[in-house]
């Protein structure tokens, strides 16, 4: 018997920005709080819970 386990994922160009980066996780919260410090130290944004609301909406699941 075989589990199938699925990560949460975020592709930063999905949130607007030219970039390849991809966030992977377990838990929405997780790829949330990755994502925030990826935008932080590449694109130099602050990520507000405002914006994770919106960006949470972006993360989808995928088989791991």
């Amino acid at each position: 018997l075989k589990l199938l386990l699925f990560m949460k994922t975020l592709k930063c160009r999905d949130v607007g920005f030219d970039c390849d980066a991809q966030v992977r996780a377990e838990t929405e919260d997780a790829v949330l709080a990755q994502a925030a410090q990826h935008a932080q130290a590449a694109h130099g944004v602050t990520v507000t819970p405002a914006m994770a609301e919106g960006i949470k909406t972006l993360i989808r699941e995928e088989n791991a």
